[in-house]
């Protein structure tokens, strides 16, 4: 297996750069034996299926995601049965260890789980994330770009291990303060002894760490990372990051250059190896479609920041039509007493309060001086983010925050 190696711009020169293996290396050609000739259509046989494997699903009537998905079920090591529509498939899809579902399925048999990847091809856009909403699928896989890491996804589902919670925070409308509630959630998450990593999943956001006074701190940035591509092992990237307030973050950098594109399949690679590595992952998503096909998809909730206003409600409604079908829910930004206040921004919006971020005086100057920690300190912001975490369930170690 080769290996990638990274040179990131930001890491200390006396640190060597870290290399991330690479599945892709089986991909997209043959798979380790080579496909036997003929193989069973339903994809139940085949010379170059391992004995005992599990059973992996595919819902598809399209020859070409066939072809593409095959090879990644060999390199993961698991058998594959295709059926072309969803009513064939209901006779397996209890029984798979995975159900992948091809976009030119609209239809899932009555009273199955959620197929656990929608697997489409890159230029279909927008349409799927939409239709995996519309299915309740678990993730997204777009071929050819995330073969390795779908083929990795399988690999570790059939055999999973301990992992952490990805916890996504955005906002519900411009400037509602979902970078503030990140960094004080993993702030206060780092507080109580666990393992956090605060991700920035903004590129147009001018940098995440600029809040916490980080931008010289060295370790790898997103820019260093995109080139990334299959597995990435957890412990080589949480050597590579930079740590501030007790926890690793990784940022867009501060500075004028243009962002350089990151891949989806990238980005998935990054937030798996973060929940393998940290007992917490805070997912700083950003506004807008873009960041929420790349971020939202791999979270496990979404906290919506929303402040105390009825144009902010009405944004955060439109906005909630892009959410992937997980569960979310809301923290009310305001003073306590607002004329508009949680119970009514919660029937308003369709989801639960979950906190209300609490409103301080001099957070947007501690944000452009980069003392966003200091105000993490104070007692309602700890009582704050307690209340978040306690929400989360006993997937974090127990703290006191007094």
């Amino acid at each position: 297996m080769s290996r990638h190696q990274l040179t990131p711009s930001h890491v200390d020169p006396g640190r060597s750069a870290p290399s991330f293996g690479r599945i892709a290396d089986a991909l997209p050609g043959a798979p380790p034996g080579g496909v036997a000739n003929g193989a069973d259509p339903g994809g139940s046989g085949g010379a170059w299926l391992p004995d005992g494997a599990e059973e992996v699903l595919l819902v598809t009537s399209s020859a070409f995601l066939r072809a593409e998905v095959e090879r990644i079920v060999a390199a993961a090591g698991a058998h594959l049965r295709v059926v072309a529509d969803a009513l064939e498939g209901g006779r397996y899809w209890d029984g798979a260890a995975a159900v992948l579902v091809g976009s030119d399925i609209r239809e899932l048999p009555p009273r199955r789980r959620a197929p656990a990847v929608l697997v489409g091809l890159d230029g279909e856009g927008d349409s799927l994330w939409h239709l995996a909403a519309a299915l309740g699928a678990e993730r997204v896989a777009v071929l050819p770009d995330a073969a390795a890491w779908l083929a990795d996804h399988l690999s570790r589902s059939r055999s999973p291990g301990p992992g952490g919670l990805i916890l996504g925070v955005t906002g519900g409308c411009g400037g509602a303060g979902a970078t503030t509630a990140a960094i004080w959630i993993a702030q206060a998450a780092a507080g109580m002894g666990a393992r956090v990593l605060l991700v920035d999943g903004d590129p147009w956001g001018g940098g995440l760490e600029l809040a916490i006074a980080a931008e010289e701190t060295p370790g790898l940035r997103w820019p260093d990372l995109s080139e990334a591509r299959g597995s990435i092992d957890p412990g080589q990237l949480s050597d590579s990051l930079p740590v501030s307030g007790g926890f690793s973050f990784l940022s867009w950098p501060a500075s004028r250059e243009q962002p350089v594109p990151v891949a989806a399949a990238t980005t998935t690679g990054v937030l798996d190896a973060g929940r393998r590595g940290y007992e917490l992952v805070v997912v700083d998503i950003g506004r807008g479609t873009g960041p929420l096909q790349s971020y939202a998809w791999d979270c496990d909730r979404i906290m919506m920041v929303v402040p105390a206003q009825l144009k902010a409600a009405v944004a955060a409604v439109r906005l909630l039509q892009e959410f992937p079908p997980i569960e979310a829910a809301l923290l009310v930004r305001g003073r306590p007493g607002a004329a508009l206040d949680g119970s009514l921004i919660s029937e308003a919006i369709g989801l639960p309060v979950q906190g209300r971020v609490p409103e301080l005086r001099g957070v947007s100057a501690a944000m452009e001086s980069g003392r966003l920690l200091d105000l993490g300190r104070r007692r309602n912001v700890r009582h704050f983010a307690a209340a978040v975490l306690d929400s989360l369930g006993d997937d974090l170690p127990a703290g006191e925050l007094g």
